[in-house]
């Protein structure tokens, strides 16, 4: 049996790589084995990659809004073909912290890339793999900025390129996310991210677990 493809998008600091992990945690207990990964990167190819786009190596190298764009590309199409596909058909579930969500969100609101131009890179990087489910951890820009600001003091971590643009910037990011997924309501869930771990943890194990889990097995553990 093929498994499901499950992908957390969402703004800065809004807590996707925790819940991935609890997540990930509920499924082993319910005997799924789980892949967790990441864009950019997830494979050793799209890791240099990663680290060039999120330093701000790229744009430092002079690459505009097209060349980043197909930089991210190459790399998801590397994390898919070495990653996400031989899992899924081996029958792994996939948690991924971002997908092609992102591409649209922070490479299409720049105005400077057409719907055509993202569609195309998308086909290309991905062969027409998309996620069973999205996770949209919905936060106030001003929230998120907060906490990243409160997360790099406490860890002394260094700004990335996305986290270091302004609060205009990155409250369109959030409404560009909202408008996917009411135009992709099958596919996504929103998930008010400004509430506790606990209590966000418990809202998505409860989609994930009525979606998928419920039907498939006879006793569940939460």
């Amino acid at each position: 049996m093929k498994g499901k493809f499950i992908t957390f998008e969402g703004g800065e600091a809004v807590g996707k790589s925790t819940q991935i992990s609890r997540l990930a945690r509920h499924l082993v207990d319910n005997n799924i084995d789980v892949v967790t990964t990441r864009e950019p990167g997830g494979s050793a190819g799209a890791e240099i990659m990663r680290h060039i786009l999120k330093t701000g190596a790229a744009r430092a190298m002079g690459l505009d809004d097209f060349g980043e764009a197909l930089l991210f590309a190459a790399a998801r199409a590397d994390h898919v073909d070495v990653t996400i596909r031989p899992a899924l058909e081996s029958g792994q579930w996939v948690l991924c912290d971002r997908f092609v969500d992102s591409t649209r969100v922070y490479q299409g609101t720049s105005g400077k890339l057409t719907k055509h131009v993202l569609d195309r890179l998308e086909h290309v990087a991905t062969a027409g793999l998309m996620p069973d489910l999205t996770l949209l951890l919905d936060l106030r820009a001003d929230i998120g900025i907060a906490r990243a600001k409160t997360r790099r003091e406490a860890t002394n971590e260094v700004t990335d390129r996305f986290e270091a643009e302004d609060l205009k910037i990155q409250e369109k990011w959030r409404q560009t996310y909202l408008d996917i997924a009411r135009k992709n309501r099958k596919r996504f869930e929103v998930i008010d991210a400004s509430r506790s771990i606990d209590n966000i943890g418990i809202e998505i194990w409860s989609v994930v677990k009525n979606r998928y889990i419920e039907n498939q097995f006879s006793k569940v553990k939460d």
